[in-house]
């Protein structure tokens, strides 16, 4: 888990950071009475309603009471505590899976498996992470808020108050001010030294302030952040969320390309073939000049189609897999590409192959567009647990996959499957791009 970014000593007080300190040291009792109430009000009234039964509900809500307390704290949790993200590995393109806020203020909690209130208050009764909310929250409404008060009102409001001595003299009824109670003051010269005082006093308490601030964060964070498995099990869940959002992407991108394929690709064959035999009908003239033009654009549309339609889904890789596919590709590739597909390789989880035939297609154009290659390299083999591809090309090199060249858009959908895409590209060459997908072999 990534620390927060320290500030230099000397840069402390140039920066926002007092002042978020003290806002979210001001900002607890604002949290913490609702608290209190609310958890006296419970506890209270299913007390005194348990033996008539409607009390049961609401000792049952008291256990979950935690939770929107645990959510308000996380977010103001922020103000102290903000979660760095953390930069790829040189070469690695960015891993959005992992990339995702699971730092100090994320929730810990999971997605019941199922809809429902009854589902949800099942799962939530079972984690640890719900009754550790609650009891931060009997701490926060019974203790904490109130400590919190008092810090920020001493180590605040102590230098305001001497700072605004002159300005509580200048209002004062009888020409007097008792200064905290202690010094009484009835001349402007004595006033204005205590707000000179206060001058100098408020930075000085601004260090303890900010100290007391990152303590009390510490204590809210040793209580609300999750801990190591549950951060890997939110972690599983983004994954395993995210797969099946590909598969459903994947489901209806071919859903997409068969009706192409068969209603609107169908309707313009039959269109072109019409318009082929009316030429042959019609004697030559300008309505056989016009019938020949409709004919020719009729079958341009119908080529743009089919690209379209092949960009979709490539039919040849729902009839021949990832071997035929890949080939395929390697043929109508701009640059000459040589091709090591292993012998050919096994059937693999649908996701796994589009991805990986749709990584291949984007490295290719990339060298057509950009490397100024003579010649590239495919090589793609499955290890049994994994497949692995790598692209090599021939040209200039420096490839940034930041550079808006489609690379950081395939590393996300390679992320979604738990795999990786590596990039190695010294300037002058050669341009190697690695995928590795973590998939089981379907059918050999």
């Amino acid at each position: 888990m990534d620390a927060a970014p320290r500030t230099p000593r000397g840069h402390y007080l140039r920066t926002a950071r007092p002042w978020r300190a003290a806002g979210y040291l001001a900002g607890s009792p604002l949290t913490g009475i609702p608290v209190l109430l609310a958890l006296v009000l419970l506890a209270t009234a299913g007390a005194a309603l348990g033996p008539v039964v409607i009390g049961l509900p609401l000792l049952a809500l008291l256990g979950l009471a935690g939770i929107p307390t645990a959510a308000v704290e996380r977010r103001r949790l922020r103000l102290v505590a903000p979660d760095p993200g953390r930069a790829p590995a040189p070469g690695r393109a960015p891993d959005p899976a992992r990339a995702r806020d699971l730092g100090p203020t994320a929730t810990p909690h999971r997605t019941p498996p199922e809809p429902g209130l009854l589902a949800w208050a099942r799962l939530r009764y079972r984690e640890q992470a719900t009754w550790r909310e609650l009891a931060y929250a009997v701490l926060h409404g019974f203790l904490l808020w109130w400590i919190d008060l008092v810090a920020v009102g001493t180590l605040l409001g102590l230098p305001l108050l001497l700072l605004t001595t002159p300005l509580q003299l200048a209002f004062s009824a009888d020409g007097e001010v008792k200064v905290i109670k202690l010094w009484l003051v009835a001349s402007y010269p004595a006033a204005f030294a205590f707000a000179v005082a206060g001058a100098v006093l408020l930075p000085a308490l601004l260090y303890p302030l900010g100290a007391f601030a990152g303590a009390r964060a510490a204590l809210t964070r040793a209580f609300l952040a999750p801990r190591e498995r549950e951060l890997q099990g939110l972690l599983a869940e983004v994954t395993r969320s995210r797969a099946r959002l590909v598969d459903a992407f994947e489901a209806e991108r071919r859903r997409i390309e068969r009706d192409l394929h068969d209603g609107a690709q169908q309707r313009l064959v039959a269109l072109t073939m019409t318009l082929g035999l009316a030429r042959l009908d019609v004697p030559p003239g300008p309505l056989a000049d016009q019938l020949a033009a409709a004919h020719d654009e009729a079958g341009k549309v119908l080529g743009e189609l089919r690209e379209l339609i092949h960009g979709i889904h490539p039919q040849v890789l729902t009839d021949y897999g990832l071997t035929g596919a890949l080939a395929d590709v390697a043929e109508r590739s701009a640059v000459p590409v040589d091709t090591d597909l292993a012998d050919g390789l096994p059937r693999l989880p649908e996701s796994v192959e589009a991805a990986a035939y749709f990584g291949v297609c984007e490295a290719l154009a990339n060298i057509g567009r950009h490397s100024g290659a003579a010649r590239a390299a495919v090589t793609a083999r499955h290890t049994g647990a994994a497949l692995l591809i790598d692209v090599r090309d021939d040209g200039r090199g420096g490839a940034d996959p930041a550079a808006g060249s489609g690379l950081t858009g395939l590393a996300d959908r390679i992320a979604v499957l738990d795999g990786t895409l590596t990039i190695t590209s010294p300037s002058g060459g050669p341009t190697v791009l690695s995928l590795e997908i973590p998939c089981p072999v379907s059918s050999l």
